[in-house]
């Protein structure tokens, strides 16, 4: 019974329905969005071939669940205020084996990555997954209770989720090859730009509102986030700015769509989106209790998942 109760707390300190959903993103990246544009624009097919896609995917599922492992290791007492009914570490599995679960862990993703990378002649996808192991590290050691610095590092990391598939398409010293794809990765760099930078905002938001949901365990122990620093009034600004700008810029992605009629699905989960954020900015402004920024938290996460099934539609006629 004991063993069982340890393998649920095992998925749960990994956060697998987050792995699920980075598994949904690059796959529906890769199959919705990559594939198809290589086969619009060029004859030959993507360098990223399936074997390689699943292997990179099982190694950015593998960094994740290790940065969640060390996260967790780091917060113990935080946790222990914020969240005492979701503690892992400590009450089902030992604290000492979180290090060596995340070691085990990145370097099992790192050394998949090291045979994709060198299967596609791309040293620079392996270095980069390896500083996303390290900034994983150092955010929950040490940035995570910095002002601002750990929700930016979050946040690129969920928009290197979608940009890592881009960087496996580059290969610098062909020329031939850049020339060849210069249609497609053109237009794949434009979608990735859309797509990264939709997560890097939603989560950029999100990890603020978790700030404000998690402010007085982060207080005690000398964390010196946003809501702790400026306050909540001055925080609620800052999130509702960068709303104000992810619904313009949906608002424009959706009427580029309706112009260039693109199917008629993806500008209309845009605009459902920008009715959401906008009933989201209410709650924000009325949010006092810890439940409250709790629920905008949630909210996000959907909202993020939303976007990411947008995949679906884009090469739908």
């Amino acid at each position: 019974m004991k063993g069982v109760q340890q393998i649920k707390g095992f998925f749960q300190l990994i956060r697998y329905p987050n792995l699920i959903f980075i598994a949904l993103t690059q796959s529906l990246f890769y199959y919705r969005i990559i594939v198809p544009y290589f086969k619009n624009n060029v004859q030959s097919d993507q360098l990223l071939q399936e074997t390689d896609f699943f292997l990179l995917l099982v190694a950015s599922v593998l960094i994740a669940a290790a940065g969640y492992i060390i996260n967790d290791y780091f917060d113990i007492q935080i946790d222990n205020v914020n969240k005492p009914e979701r503690l892992i570490l400590g009450k089902l599995i030992k604290r000492r084996w979180a290090m060596l679960l995340h070691l085990v862990l990145s370097l099992a993703g790192l050394f998949l990555t090291a045979i994709v990378a060198m299967h596609l002649n791309n040293l620079l996808l392996l270095g980069l997954n390896f500083l996303s192991v390290m900034m994983l590290l150092l955010y929950s050691s040490t940035f995570k209770k910095q002002l601002l610095i750990g929700n930016i590092i979050i946040s690129v990391l969920t928009a290197w989720v979608v940009g890592v598939l881009f960087i496996t398409e580059i290969r610098l010293n062909d020329t031939v090859y850049m020339q060849l794809n210069q249609a497609a990765l053109g237009s794949l760099y434009k979608v990735t730009l859309v797509y990264a930078g939709f997560a890097f905002i939603v989560s950029l938001i999100r990890e603020v509102v978790k700030d404000m949901e998690d402010m007085e365990g982060d207080r005690r122990f000398g964390c010196e986030t946003m809501p702790i620093k400026w306050g909540i009034p001055s925080t609620k600004v800052f999130v509702a700015v960068w709303i104000f700008v992810l619904v313009g810029l949906l608002a424009a992605i959706a009427f580029y769509a309706m112009l260039n009629s693109w199917s008629w699905p993806f500008y209309a989960l845009s605009f459902a989106m920008i009715i959401q954020f906008c009933f989201m900015l209410k709650n924000l402004y009325h949010a006092q209790l810890t439940a409250d920024f709790a629920n905008i938290s949630k909210a996000l996460k959907l909202l993020m998942l939303v976007g990411i099934l947008s995949m679906s539609f884009y090469f739908l006629s």
